[in-house]
């Protein structure tokens, strides 16, 4: 036998050798074991199963789910929460520009969100004002206060003198948009509405 069919030779035991003993790539980690049923049977005494000495578990969590929606052109965006429901409207729908009078049009939507909010047997109301970055930063807080303050007394005219408000105008601070196209400050335009969830529906 020559010395390259020896080398070829000795190369084939080494892989058969390999192949019979290394550990399938299909084999299940450790502490588990396959079984017919589902769901998988785990081993609870294996030892790789264990926490670290003197580690916790995390305390058990309800995770908050949010659901958003939103009018086709963007006018309007529901945002509820397992705690909170967040109305937010773009100012274009409840005002001329630089204006804070309240459109004919607005007094419906609030007239709406008021009616949720006795769904939800709300008792504390948010009302939070926003521009875009278009003109003073002086003048954007002073029109989004004015524009929450409009909101609100709508608010306050329909649920009445039980319910509190927190109002605040932020002016162009926490934009939810691009402010360097139209759209994007259209949306930051706006009146947020926010209150807690109850046993509402």
């Amino acid at each position: 036998m020559t010395a390259s069919r020896r080398a070829l030779t000795a190369t084939a035991a080494l892989l058969l050798t390999v192949a019979l003993t290394a550990p399938a790539a299909h084999a299940d980690p450790p502490g588990i074991t396959e079984g017919t049923d589902a769901p998988v049977r785990i081993d609870p005494t294996n030892p790789h199963l264990r926490m670290v000495q003197g580690a916790k578990l995390a305390p058990p969590k309800v995770l908050n789910i949010k659901s958003v929606v939103e009018t086709d052109d963007g006018s309007e965006r529901r945002q509820d929460t397992n705690d909170n429901v967040t109305f937010a409207l773009q100012a274009e729908v409840l005002f001329s520009k630089d204006s804070a009078e309240l459109s004919p049009d607005a007094l419906s939507r609030i007239g709406a969100i008021a009616d949720e909010a006795k769904k939800q047997h709300a008792t504390s109301l948010r009302v939070f004002g926003f521009t875009d970055n278009l003109g003073s930063a002086a003048h954007g807080l002073v029109l989004s206060k004015e524009r929450a303050n409009a909101v609100q007394r709508e608010l306050a005219d329909g649920l009445g003198s039980s319910v509190t408000f927190q109002i605040r105008g932020y002016g162009e601070q926490y934009p939810i948009a691009d402010n360097s196209t139209e759209d994007g400050r259209k949306k930051n335009r706006r009146v947020e509405v926010s209150f807690p969830r109850g046993t509402g529906s």
